[in-house]
């Protein structure tokens, strides 16, 4: 209702919403069934093709677009038609600082994605829409051929950024490129920003800071020779008379996103002619032209060859030990290859799929994949292990990993550990040595010792399930839960294959809010103060109670204040603070908090346009300054005079001073917000009440009802109004040049953002030990309401504490670090560095099981990390070979020696530990030669 009350039209269409309907799907139509290689095509924000889409159907009796309406808050005063869209605005898709250069254009965010973000529309509907509404910023696309064939159409969103550097003079640049130039382009492209000769030029692909190949086909395009976004390039000047290197410049990018495009959700999407004919958001999945490779069955030995020398000549291996063979990206796989190399590098499995293992397969097991699953791993663990250090391209495991797991078919990146997790329990099933699992009722401990029950559970256990996989990574802990009203204990035992251990983030932000006292007792104050980075508006709302000293009696309504009126109330305690920006602009409202009965009022403000003439034209007067809201009660109906005291209590802090009478609301309003108040500086009438209030004279009021009629209130008016059938009710007040001398509202002008201080370098979290971690996975708590316990002594559901231990240990302890939290409205991830012991991992003080005398001491020999953000980013593995006691960098097909201070990492996300055995010489290293560790 906001909406239909303050904005305003663009001015008269000379077309009907149905002839710009009509006329967009003709040219669409027309344009897209034409559409070629090297066309161009524009990225248009969703927001504003949803809300035209709207506009143009709003006639039809059956709506094409299925995604929200707006015509709920579109609809203009006193009438249901929906409002022509305003000038098309991009802005929402490129960077904030984004400059428009000549080589890269404007810089759009990195993780768009079509459908949700953005439409594409060809250049003829484009420019069609652009002659109507005018806006910007014009963002053009190309588009390419792409696939085995070369005749699938792309739109090519994300060219690759290349970031070049000329390390003899320190100059640095960015371009854009497209992946369909050629590598003489990207020659050209060096040698003309560095005023190079290209006779003295040479290009190599420098990944890693390492040559792996020689970039020397002119003719062939960067797509071809497998140059990805960010890719690092070193360009070297050689002095022509004796072939030596005079200097070298490098096109550098981002290195810890490797070899993959880190943006997944900037593959080029694919053309769909229905896109903008249907007049809907696209909502089409999309792959790059080397998932398409990927993906074919029928590749030809030309192709193949191809495949197999390129991917090649780009690694470098060294030393004559095996288990030093890469695995090529098929598109998006580094999050199977970093799994995999960590189990096949995992020495219990390496030396059971070297053996003969298929009497173990079990072919009946309906929970298993009929020893398919377990077949493709062992057979591409041999040739991982096998001499040699051609990189393997792991399409038949990962064609029977889509068969039987088709969450992870297509080549969309993907979580490594849910990878793990299902990888583990599937060739358990294939595995299993239990071909006929009995049927096993597990009885409660009522009282018994701890061990007799804990054992007889791990029997009942290994009699449905016993496999290599339980042998080397299943352990045991103990769960203890107890009711919160007759305080039955329960007490269970349960297998566990890996530990997920919860990160504690302690990073932090600082959001400025404006909190309004609406009962006339003080101006608005700005408070800044420090939540949770990744807290809720919960955490929000009690700082900001701390920092204006709320009264028991008040609470706090939190809003998002957009364009003058307000965007949505933030009423969920839940929502996720990451979900406010730093440039949006937040209030809250004082209102009581006992109150019942009431209805929320909503008072938006509004001012003549410059050279008005008509002021009787509602569409003359323009949305200014920040929204008040106040609570009146619906007891008894409404009256409008009540109306008018709620606004004018509302307003009272703001009426200018006559002369002698002290500071004025201007001068009073920003002495708040200058000390961006850490402290409550409401300003209160010398006795503590509130001022007298003027019931004279009536505001220019106008309520909306239901009907969107316009509605005058005067202040003696004590007819009662037809209460609203929502919860509040929208009023506005028209600010004449003649009411603007009685009062001040400079405080409403100019609500703050939520951050604008200066640019820092991204906040780390603090350091976090992994045994904290630990502790807090142990630690007691309650259940989740979502997760309530059934308990057998009161019959009804209770929201039990849990407390969990561990009781068995594995050979090999997997952990897996929380890194990523989801919820309906997004991802996130948290980019806390842990501390995690490499050697001495001491867990004999958290096993519960005091029987078992010997000691838990854990070495780390493998670990995935994840760089980048949440569906995006790169993930590689650490490994350490055993028999040469080093450690190795497997990053997809390029492998090469790390040192062991390099291990740790805020990257770091699954953990391989082993247990030290005796005689284990494999533990020894640098500072500890020869140790060995000995059980008691």
């Amino acid at each position: 209702m906001a909406a239909d009350l303050l904005m305003c039209g663009g001015g008269n269409a000379e077309l009907t919403p149905e002839e710009e309907r009509v006329l967009i799907r003709d040219i669409a139509l027309a344009s897209e069934s034409n559409t070629k290689d090297g066309d161009t095509f524009y990225l248009l924000t969703q927001r504003w093709w949803q809300h035209w889409i709207e506009y143009v159907n709003q006639d039809q009796s059956n709506n094409m677009n299925d995604g929200p309406s707006l015509s709920e808050n579109c609809d203009s005063a006193g009438s249901t038609a929906l409002k022509r869209p305003s000038v098309i605005d991009n802005s929402n898709l490129i960077y904030d600082s984004a400059s428009e250069e000549s080589s890269a254009g404007f810089e759009i965010h990195d993780t768009l994605l079509e459908g949700r973000d953005y439409v594409l529309l060809p250049y003829e509907v484009w420019n069609q829409l652009y002659v109507w509404y005018g806006g910007g910023p014009t963002l053009p696309r190309k588009v390419i051929s792409s696939g085995l064939s070369q005749t699938e159409l792309t739109v090519e969103v994300y060219p690759l950024r290349l970031h070049l550097l000329l390390m003899s003079k320190g100059d640095r640049t960015t371009i854009r490129i497209s992946k369909k130039e050629t590598v003489g382009d990207l020659h050209r492209r060096a040698c003309e920003i560095f005023d190079l000769n290209s006779e003295q030029v040479c290009i190599w692909d420098y990944y890693g800071h390492r040559k792996h190949a020689l970039m020397n086909d002119m003719n062939r395009t960067l797509d071809d020779a497998n140059v990805q976004m960010d890719q690092d390039i070193l360009v070297e000047i050689i002095n022509t008379t004796n072939g030596s290197v005079l200097g070298g410049s490098m096109i550098q990018g981002n290195g810890f996103l490797g070899k993959e495009n880190a943006f997944v959700a900037a593959e080029p999407p694919k053309l769909n002619p229905s896109t903008v004919g249907n007049l809907s958001a696209s909502r089409t999945s999309s792959r790059s032209f080397s998932a398409d490779l990927a993906q074919s069955q029928s590749l030809t030995p030309g192709v193949r060859e191809f495949e197999n020398t390129a991917s090649v000549s780009g690694v470098s291996t060294r030393g004559s030990s095996g288990g030093l063979t890469g695995l090529i990206n098929l598109g998006n796989t580094c999050f199977m290859n970093s799994a995999i190399q960590c189990l096949v590098h995992t020495p219990e499995f390496a030396k059971y799929f070297r053996e003969d293992y298929h009497q173990e397969i079990n072919w009946q097991n309906p929970l298993g994949m009929v020893g398919e699953l377990a077949l493709a791993f062992g057979e591409l663990l041999r040739k991982l292990w096998a001499p040699g250090r051609t990189p393997i391209a792991p399409r038949p495991f990962k064609a029977k990993l889509a068969r039987f797991a088709p969450q992870f078919s297509g080549y969309n990146q993907h979580d490594s550990q849910e990878l793990l997790a299902f990888l583990l329990d599937g060739l358990h099933e294939d595995l299993n040595r239990v071909k006929h699992k009995p049927y096993i009722k597990s009885r409660d401990a009522d009282g018994r010792p701890d061990e007799e029950v804990a054992d007889e559970y791990w029997a009942n256990h290994i009699a449905r399930n016993d496999s290599i996989i339980v042998d080397v990574c299943q352990g045991q802990y103990k769960s203890t839960l107890v009711c919160p009203v007759c305080n039955k204990i329960s007490v269970t035992f349960d297998p566990f294959m890996y530990l997920s251990l919860p990160l504690q983030s302690t990073t932090t932000r600082t959001m400025t809010v404006t909190v309004f006292s609406c009962d006339g007792t003080a101006l608005p104050s700005a408070y800044t103060v420090t939540v949770p980075k990744q807290g809720r508006c919960r955490d929000l709302i009690q700082a900001l109670s701390v920092a204006c000293s709320l009264q028991h009696t008040e609470k706090l309504l939190l809003a998002e204040v957009r364009n003058h009126q307000i965007q949505r109330m933030m009423d969920d305690a839940l929502i996720l603070l990451s979900t406010i920006k730093d440039d949006d602009h937040l209030a809250a409202y004082k209102v009581s908090k006992f109150e019942k009965n009431v209805i929320y009022l909503q008072l938006v403000h509004r001012r003549r346009g410059q050279g008005v003439i008509d002021v009787h034209n509602a569409l003359e007067w323009k949305p200014c300054g920040t929204p008040l809201v106040s609570v009146i009660s619906s007891n008894d109906g409404i009256k409008r005079a009540e109306i008018q005291t709620t606004v004018q209590r509302m307003l009272s802090p703001m009426t200018k001073k006559k002369a002698g009478q002290g500071s004025t609301a201007s001068d009073r309003c920003s002495e708040t917000h200058a000390g961006n108040a850490q402290t409550d500086s409401s300003i209160m009438s010398k006795d503590g009440s509130s001022p007298k209030l003027d019931m004279s004279s009536s505001l220019p009021l106008q309520w909306v009802d239901d009907n969107n009629k316009c509605i005058d209130l005067f202040a003696r008016d004590e007819k009662v109004i037809r209460l609203p059938s929502s919860s509040s009710m929208l009023v506005a007040i028209n600010w004449s040049d003649e009411l603007l001398k009685k009062y001040d509202i400079q405080c409403l002008e100019n609500l703050p953002e939520v951050f604008n201080g200066p640019v820092t370098k991204k906040a780390r979290s603090e350091p976090l030990s992994l045994y904290t971690c630990l502790e807090a996975f142990l630690r007691e708590e309650p259940l989740v309401p979502e997760d309530m316990w059934y308990c057998p002594q009161c019959k009804d559901q209770r929201q039990a504490s849990k407390k969990l231990d561990l009781w068995r240990l594995p050979e090999v302890l997997v952990i897996h670090l929380k890194r990523f939290s989801y919820s309906r409205s997004m991802k996130h991830k948290l980019e806390t560095f842990v501390n995690f012991p490499i050697h001495d991992f001491d867990l004999t003080n958290y096993v519960a099981n005091k029987n078992n005398s010997r000691r838990q001491l854990y070495e780390l020999y493998a670990l995935t990390n994840h760089y980048g953000g949440m569906g995006s980013g790169h993930y590689t593995a650490h490994i350490k070979l055993l028999d040469e006691n080093r450690w190795y960098n497997f990053d997809d097909s390029h492998i090469s020696p790390i040192n062991e201070d390099d291990v740790k990492s805020a990257a770091a996300y699954v953990l391989f530990y082993r247990r030290v055995k005796i005689g284990d010489s494999s533990v020894s290293n640098g500072t500890r030669s020869g140790a060995h560790y000995h059980e008691p």
